[in-house]
């Protein structure tokens, strides 16, 4: 059973003159990871869905009982001019655990691997910054930090009942504390 869901600044802010830009989570069970990223101040849209594996176009059942490679992850749309990506990768990792192996909370398999995927190849310096300072600042040796940090090779759309499922199903089941 999941905390209640907290109140959506974005739906206050008008997204339609801004320059987005996009990166994709992968940090467990992508339901919670879409609730808490959609509330962080300056993300504009999230979708989620299957990112970096290797079949086309597969389904939830497909992921899950199938060795599609694929990881559960949110495309998260955000307008730099409010949050920049060193900002909102220290709001992901405030949720997800960066050194566990293919699981985040109760969710084990490969599909709940936690990832940083990146469109602009600009963006691997910030992620591998951000990654080399949470080590630091946490003591962590940087080898058991295994997020994977790659480009977006490929990202289908999950299925409709899974977008937006908190906000549909308040008593869902989440990993992640509001």
């Amino acid at each position: 059973m999941m905390d209640k869901l907290p109140s959506n600044i974005n739906e206050t802010i008008d997204y339609s003159n801004a320059h987005l830009r996009s990166i994709c989570l992968a940090g467990g069970c992508f339901w919670g990871v879409e609730a808490y990223m959609k509330r962080v101040r300056g993300v504009a849209f999230t979708e989620v869905g299957y990112a970096n594996g290797k079949t086309v176009d597969p389904t939830y059942e497909e992921v899950c009982h199938q060795d599609t490679g694929h990881a559960e992850a949110v495309c998260v749309r955000y307008d730099p001019e409010i949050i920049s990506l060193d900002s909102l990768l220290e709001h992901f990792f405030r949720v997800v655990d960066p050194t566990s192996l293919n699981r985040q909370g109760n969710d084990v398999g490969s599909q709940y691997r936690s990832g940083v995927y990146y469109t602009d190849p600009e963006d691997r310096k910030v992620v591998d910054d951000h990654i080399k300072a949470l080590s630091n600042i946490n003591n962590l040796d940087p080898a058991k930090i295994v997020t994977e940090v790659m480009p977006l090779t490929c990202f289908y759309r999950a299925e409709e009942y899974h977008q937006s499922y908190l906000e549909k199903n308040p008593g869902g089941y989440c990993h992640i504390r509001f």
